[in-house]
């Protein structure tokens, strides 16, 4: 079974500038616009929000 460009792979990086990344996948359908979450920065011991990096 061959990857489907329906669900790529994004990377969102940290917006606190530490450099921190997660990778996940996103539906392009339902999601067009670029994805923002809320999750873990190791580096700060705190959430942020992440956002998808082009």
């Amino acid at each position: 079974m061959s990857r489907s460009t329906q669900r790529p792979v994004v990377t969102l990086r940290s917006t606190a500038g530490t450099g921190v990344t997660y990778v996940t996948r996103k539906n392009r359908q339902n999601d067009p616009d670029r994805l923002v979450l809320r999750k873990f920065d190791p580096v700060l011991g705190a959430h942020v929000e992440f956002r998808e990096q082009r």
